[in-house]
């Protein structure tokens, strides 16, 4: 793990950004990397740790090299994983730290926003962000980072691509003027909260084609995914797609969310 702190030495950072949590998925890394050599590092009025968290993964190109980093928060330092122990001086070095972290998808070209737990710090963070969607998944997932106090993710978009890192790096800096690390006022956006109600699983050995795009209504009776062999998947009732893709898991199709509303509206209720 590589930690990067920047900014005055007057005391311990409270903000913390985190890429590479998994190896196949640079974006974040590219975004931080980006910042520390032409970025405006001499701004930086307020102490930031900038985190490349699982390197054994970056430098394999592989999603994990033992266990998957984001199923095993907060870690075991004792572990004989090594992502196990990784979970646990990550969650040491950000414990104290309102935190962004960086991922990329299979399955949406467009960046958005995921968390657990939603409070209004959280949903200022999303909003602070070049962000229109925002999935929710309380109750629904365990061990990942989104399931720490004061962690949120970006999702910048398809994995490996350009387009990813560019989106992580806008989305970097918007963080870092919101956490008043940066100078300058992030611009606010209007962001979808979705909460995540189920997981959509696949079959074991069976292959699928999406018809239906993410963050965007399927209603009931629709057929929103096809079998190899013909069969449809039709939604009972309506629901809005997260992270559905028939190529990004081994046993997950994606995920079943409501839209809620305006992030900042539902975090108040």
């Amino acid at each position: 793990m590589r930690i990067e702190t920047i900014g005055p030495a007057d005391g311990a950072p409270a903000v913390a950004a985190v890429g590479g949590i998994h190896g196949d998925e640079p974006c974040g890394v590219r975004a931080i990397e980006r910042f520390l050599e032409s970025g405006p590092v001499d701004e930086v009025q307020r102490p930031v740790k900038l985190i490349v968290a699982n390197e054994r993964a970056l430098e394999a190109g592989t999603r994990y090299v033992e266990g998957d980093l984001n199923r095993l928060f907060p870690g075991d330092p004792d572990s004989d994983t090594h992502e196990e122990r990784l979970a646990h001086d990550l969650w040491e070095e950000i414990r104290e730290c309102t935190t962004l972290g960086f991922h990329s998808t299979v399955s949406f070209d467009e960046p958005f926003g995921t968390l657990a737990n939603l409070t209004p710090a959280k949903a200022d963070i999303m909003r602070a962000l070049p962000l229109s969607h925002a999935a929710d998944f309380t109750g629904v997932v365990s061990g990942r980072s989104v399931n720490l106090p004061k962690f949120v993710n970006v999702e910048a978009g398809y994995q490996g691509s350009d387009a990813a890192a560019d989106n992580a790096y806008d989305c970097l800096l918007a963080y870092l003027r919101a956490m008043d690390v940066l100078p300058e006022d992030p611009e606010s956006t209007d962001t979808t909260h979705y909460s995540v109600r189920a997981t959509l699983e696949k079959a074991p050995g069976t292959t699928y084609r999406v018809h239906v795009e993410n963050f965007e209504r399927v209603p009931p009776g629709t057929a929103y995914a096809t079998t190899g062999t013909g069969e449809e998947l039709t939604s009972e009732t309506e629901f809005w797609p997260v992270l559905l893709s028939a190529s990004g898991h081994n046993a997950l199709l994606g995920y079943a969310a409501d839209r809620t509303g305006e992030i900042g509206a539902v975090a108040e209720t």
